[in-house]
């Protein structure tokens, strides 16, 4: 019995420990940035972001364990262009009227060492919920000399078909269903 309560105690206190490790950072929204690229009648490369973004990370780096949450607000997004800008707030695409955020929720970490290789998540957009992976191009965590906290992020992409999310305008016209979507990130340990 004695010896069942010291490795119980034993496993406790490591899981414990394990524990310990995971940190919520904050995304810095000054430092991140979410955009767009679509082909147009494969001539020219449309481009836009989103301006409002927030969002929080949970990361266990020894544990190799994470949890990311990324909201945007559809009616923020920026082409640079006015009536672009409308058009992609409308019914056409995101109807932002309706559907005001879109939401990628991510939670499974893939590494390659100690780097974040990937995360798998989902997307909600227009009411729909798919399965989108992110590749991570770079990553790193560094102590922000201004901050004096750590800082994780990275530059981070994939590839959706928006049809999959019910955004079809243009499709038969001959615009592409490809979205590439790069999302530049870095969040600040709370």
């Amino acid at each position: 019995m004695k010896k069942t309560l010291v490795v119980a105690a034993a496993l406790l206190s490591a899981s414990l420990g394990a524990q310990a490790q995971s940190a919520t950072y904050a995304i810095d929204p000054t430092h991140t940035f979410v955009t767009f690229e679509v082909t147009h009648f494969g001539t020219s490369t449309n481009r836009g972001r989103f301006d409002k973004k927030e969002g929080t990370v949970q990361f266990d780096r020894a544990g190799k364990t994470g949890k990311v949450e990324l909201t945007l607000d559809t009616a923020s997004i920026n082409t640079g262009v006015a009536p672009f800008n409308k058009h992609l707030q409308g019914k056409d695409f995101f109807n932002s009227e309706e559907h005001p955020t879109a939401k990628f929720v991510g939670d499974k970490f893939t590494f390659d060492g100690d780097k974040v290789a990937s995360v798998s998540g989902t997307l909600t957009l227009l009411g729909k919920t798919q399965p989108v992976t992110l590749k991570a191009n770079r990553f790193n965590c560094y102590q922000n000399p201004m901050l004096k906290r750590e800082v994780c992020g990275g530059d981070f992409e994939t590839t959706i078909q928006r049809s999959q999310w019910g955004m079809n305008w243009g499709l038969n016209m001959g615009q592409p269903d490809d979205v590439r979507l790069l999302v530049q990130v870095e969040a600040v340990k709370q």
